[in-house]
Order: C-alpha cells, then sequence, then structure tokens
C-alpha cells in the first residue's frame, strides 16, 4: 500500500473528511470531526497511526513487530503501523476500518445518527 491507495480508501470510508491541521507534511482523516488515521506525507517507508481498543493494541503490538506504539499520540489509544512489506493490504484495511468505526462509536448518539443519514 502507499500513500494515494492509503488516502483512496481512507476518502471511501462514509463521511470520512482529510485536512492538514499540522502543516503541509502531516495528513489526517476523520469522521464526526474525530480524527481515525494519521499519517506523515515524507515518511518512508510509509507509516500511520489509527486508533485502537487497548486491549487489542497490546496484542497486536505483541504479534506484529510491524505495529508499534502511536508516534506522537496516546499509546495506549493508538498504533504506528509501518508499511514496509510484511503486512498484507487487507490487514492494514482492517486496522483501518477498525479505527473508523471505534470512533464513530465514540461520537454522541446524536452525532452517530445524524451520520448515517448523510
Amino acid at each position: 500500500m502507499n500513500i494515494e491507495e492509503l488516502r483512496e480508501y481512507c476518502l471511501s470510508l462514509k463521511n470520512t473528511e482529510e485536512a492538514m491541521p499540522f502543516g503541509p507534511d502531516t495528513l489526517i482523516f476523520k469522521v464526526g470531526g474525530k480524527m481515525f488515521l494519521i499519517v506523515g506525507l515524507d515518511d518512508s517507508p510509509l507509516q500511520f497511526n489509527v486508533k485502537c481498543d487497548p486491549e487489542k493494541a497490546i496484542e497486536l503490538r505483541e504479534q506484529y513487530n510491524y505495529v508499534i506504539p502511536g508516534y506522537h499520540m496516546s499509546k495506549k489509544h493508538w498504533n504506528t503501523i509501518i508499511i514496509d512489506g510484511r503486512a498484507s493490504e487487507k490487514l492494514v484495511r482492517q486496522w483501518i476500518f477498525d479505527s473508523y468505526t471505534l470512533v464513530i462509536a465514540g461520537l454522541s448518539k446524536s452525532e452517530q445518527k445524524r451520520l448515517k443519514e448523510m
């Protein structure tokens, strides 16, 4: 997966917005105004942060050495995924989708309802 494929997948998720609030080198994707993925555009290899259930975050870090605690994020709730050819695209997409759904689940019921109606 490269940055263009990552961006395309994120934007394919319903109600996703992209922004660059931290400057021209960092792209974020959010739903309901809350971030679910952050990626540095100049990182080589490509790596990004996704939100994760705290218990699952630890499991993934133990199982995959290309999953590490979230860089510059809450280590409890965020993982950094290093895209260097070891992770399957299917698995990477699943982790992105899990982050997206976790963020939606944390929104208020009224915001969740509003997103469903869009």
